[in-house]
């Protein structure tokens, strides 16, 4: 058996949408910036696809900037509002970002503006006493990740940025892992900025979003064009665009179902391991991303763990899976003081909509048996 348990790291392609992006890179490939008539269809499909994505998450069209990911999006919202001239210097973030955040961070501070870190509690959660304490009359943005990637943790984000909006700072959050999969309402979260990434719900790789509030200051990502409101200058990826659209308004929509299904399967797979006394740590938080598992083993080598898994059929990762050829044990986990017995012996197992019972038992047998053999 085939079991594909790491879709937190990428997602299959939503069949709709991939029939929605081929008119567009085999008939209908004008230049949407272009004037003639052949280049309109291109320049609806932009238009309808911004409208598309702004109704699932509750904001206003031109709030919905497209570019080629997340990784893209951390940058901009990081670079583009620090870099602003003002007064105003300090970037907040958490040592439990993703790399895209915490190396977007690092080539500020190289520049010369100030960087704080925030450490999570034990679950991988930032508490607002936390961020209150951090907090300092020079800051001008706080980014704080929505849910982190490697335990599924979610964040209080709406308390975060109440605090934040009280300093008068503007506050982004990386939802790549979210979108599409909880339920997001930027207006009631009150969120300047938030990042998402289309491969992490249906949509294709190499297409993202960046929302971005009416009335926040930031600079261009790149220059050359008008495209994106004169803000993200280049041609713009018009199948990739309305794949994206196609694929986060179907995955809303099951999103309450598949919620429901995953952590039922969630359980099987605790039930089972506890049951065959396997001993293990469930990392996170209770509040955690639906089908997320970042299950620490004691004394055994995640990295081992991975490849015997693979020899089975079974696709997971280790640590983080932006980061899979670093074996060391992940910046998360160290900063959440994992003991590192359990530490070392991590894999993250994320369950997807189109997983079944099945696949699930079989997850939980091969781990038991992998286990097994590699203490004796």
């Amino acid at each position: 058996m085939k079991v594909y348990a790491d879709h937190a790291a990428t997602t299959k392609l939503d069949i709709e949408a991939f029939e929605a992006m081929k008119p567009y890179l085999l008939n209908e490939f004008g230049n949407a910036s272009q004037p003639y008539s052949f280049s309109r269809t291109a320049k609806a499909a932009l238009r309808s696809a911004r409208i598309a994505i702004a109704e699932c998450i509750n904001a206003e069209p031109d709030e919905i900037y497209f570019t080629s990911g997340g990784t893209e999006s951390d940058n901009w919202a990081i670079k583009g509002t620090v870099l602003v001239r003002g007064e105003y210097r300090r970037t907040i973030t958490s040592s439990i970002e993703h790399h895209a955040l915490l190396h977007a961070c690092s080539a500020v501070e190289r520049l010369g503006y100030p960087v704080t870190y925030i450490a999570p509690d034990h679950e991988g959660v930032v508490q607002p006493v936390s961020l209150s304490g951090a907090l300092t009359p020079d800051t001008k943005i706080i980014s704080i990740m929505y849910a982190n990637n490697e335990v599924g943790s979610i964040q209080p984000i709406k308390e975060l940025c109440t605090i934040a909006h009280s300093q008068g700072c503007l506050f982004h959050t990386d939802a790549v892992q979210t979108v599409g999969h909880i339920p997001i309402d930027v207006k009631d979260l009150n969120v300047d900025m938030l990042s998402a990434s289309a491969h992490k719900f249906g949509g294709p790789k190499g297409i993202g979003f960046l929302f971005i509030k009416n009335g926040v200051s930031i600079l261009p990502y790149a220059d050359g064009g008008s495209q994106e409101n004169g803000l993200r200058a280049g041609t713009e990826n018009v199948a990739g665009i309305v794949g994206m659209a196609i694929a986060l308004k179907n995955s809303c929509k099951r999103m309450e179902e598949a919620a429901i299904r995953l952590k039922e399967y969630e359980g099987v797979l605790i039930k089972l391991l506890n049951s065959a006394g396997i001993d293990f740590v469930l990392n996170g938080s209770a509040n955690r991303l639906p089908g997320n598992l970042s299950l620490s083993f004691k004394n055994t080598d995640g990295e081992t763990l991975l490849h015997r898994l693979d020899l089975l059929g079974v696709s997971v990762s280790t640590g983080s899976a932006c980061d899979s050829v670093n074996t060391q044990v992940s910046h998360v986990l160290k900063a959440m003081n994992l003991p590192i017995q359990y530490a070392k012996g991590t894999i993250r197992v994320s369950l997807g909509y189109e997983n079944t019972a099945d696949e699930v038992e079989y997850i939980a047998t091969s781990l038991i048996k992998t286990l097994h053999r590699l203490g004796e």
